[in-house]
């Protein structure tokens, strides 16, 4: 069966850019007649509040958009709130740890940044971290838990990892040079994005990933997790981004592109979805 997902992370209002993607991924999940589910992704505890699940809920449900698993507006569902689920990201941890792949780190991003040689991908706003810095084989194999340090995954330097993407068609990006060895586990005791999209993505048996372009380069790393663990990939459709004026994609401080401002405004679910973003901001 088919099984989609949306997946708003709760530190600002949502605007027309995820009100786009999750309602494609809604109508993909309708057309196959499939499951769509929702998932808060709260790990950024410094940022996430709790105004901004509340708003992302009704602005879903103001929308049209369904979900068939996940929290609703009546109250919080463990299983589908990502900072309630850290007993599994650990449990992934070690499944990826005993693999060989990961190894401590305290480099910083200056520090990094610093020593860069090549430039990296323009797409993405981390600096590909550079093989220098990687430490030999036996870095972190005797650990048993992570402990307050950040864990990288030492990724395949050199290969070429490719994907379809249903939107996007063929993707290919290299290893070492579109991005080096990643985060996969935070000093402050959470796990990073790459490893808790895929621990949760596998847990949930998501079938296809739809989400915002900005992502591809994410999906590249994210292959090399799945591998890593032995777990199906799930097929990928990557949404064009909504951009801003001066053709960035839009950010949460796009305030007056947020689903609130537009409501506040007087626009219908069916105006948001559709029309162009010159005419929402009239």
């Amino acid at each position: 069966m088919y099984r989609g997902r949306i997946a708003p992370t709760p530190t600002g209002l949502l605007h027309v850019g995820h009100a786009r993607t999750f309602a494609l991924a809604a109508k993909r999940a309708k057309a196959a007649q499939g499951q769509l589910i929702l998932r808060i992704e709260d790990l950024d505890v410094a940022r996430c509040r709790p105004e901004f699940f509340a708003a992302a809920l009704s602005d879903l449900k103001w929308l049209g958009i369904h979900w068939d698993e996940g929290p609703d507006i009546g109250g919080l569902n463990a299983p589908y709130i990502q900072s309630q689920r850290l007993d599994w990201f650990q449990a992934v941890w070690k499944k990826l740890h005993a693999t060989g792949h990961l190894y401590p780190c305290d480099k910083s991003r200056r520090e990094v940044e610093n020593a860069l040689i090549a430039p990296h991908a323009e797409d993405d706003s981390e600096p590909v971290f550079p093989l220098s810095f990687r430490p030999n084989q036996e870095a972190g194999q005797s650990a048993t838990e992570p402990g307050q340090t950040n864990w990288r995954f030492r990724v395949p330097w050199g290969e070429e990892i490719c994907f379809h993407d249903a939107l996007q068609g063929p993707q290919s990006f290299t290893a070492g040079k579109d991005f080096g060895d990643f985060l996969v586990w935070r000093k402050d005791g959470f796990p990073a994005y790459e490893l808790a999209v895929v621990a949760d993505d596998h847990a949930m048996n998501i079938t296809e990933v739809v989400r915002g372009a900005d992502l591809l380069l994410s999906t590249a790393r994210q292959i090399l997790l799945y591998r890593a663990l032995q777990w199906t990939i799930p097929t990928w459709a990557h949404a064009a981004l909504v951009v801003d004026e001066k053709g960035q994609r839009l950010a949460k401080r796009s305030q007056g592109l947020s689903i609130q401002s537009l409501r506040d405004k007087g626009k219908t679910p069916t105006e948001i979805l559709t029309q162009s973003r010159s005419v929402l901001q009239s």
